[in-house]
């Protein structure tokens, strides 16, 4: 059973404040932790395998609070169905810790929409191509990611996000 952070996207600890990007910490601006939203079916299905991982969205949310970002992990209805860890997958549904969009819609649509609500950037591989019209300003929000041996590399672009 993989182990899962005690605070996803709620109730977050404000960190030190005098990180930020150039102490490991760009997810802090002005000492202030910054809204990543996690699309979690893309981080789930990330790995090769018969079913996507739970602890993939483990292995991002964690590595997304260490570098001082305040994650919100959101999946769309068919993940709950999929997801190899399920018990532990409907715990954290329950908890308020992943943020289900409802069923017969699109995920993708409020992933987009809660980004430029929040103005937060937004961990995923996903291009979002059918929706760049509505969201222009998507390719600007993404991190983009890779999981290697249970480690989390975000891809690091000049542009602030």
């Amino acid at each position: 059973m993989a182990e899962y952070p005690r605070v996803i996207g709620q109730d977050a600890d404000q960190g030190d404040a005098r990180g930020d990007e150039r102490d490991g910490q760009p997810g802090l601006r002005d000492g202030v932790r910054q809204k990543a939203l996690v699309d979690a079916s893309n981080v789930a299905h990330f790995s090769e395998g018969p079913a996507p991982r739970f602890k993939n969205i483990v292995l991002v949310v964690r590595k997304l609070m260490e570098e001082g970002y305040e994650p919100i992990v959101v999946a769309d209805a068919a993940l709950r169905h999929q997801i190899d860890e399920r018990d532990e997958y409907e715990k954290r549904i329950e908890e308020g810790k992943v943020h289900q969009a409802p069923s017969g819609t699109d995920a993708d649509y409020f992933i987009l929409s809660f980004a430029r609500e929040l103005d937060s950037s937004i961990v995923s591989n996903d291009r979002f191509r059918d929706r760049a019209e509505a969201f222009p300003d998507a390719y600007d929000r993404i991190i983009r990611y890779m999981i290697v041996a249970d480690e989390v590399v975000f891809e690091r672009r000049n542009k602030p996000r």
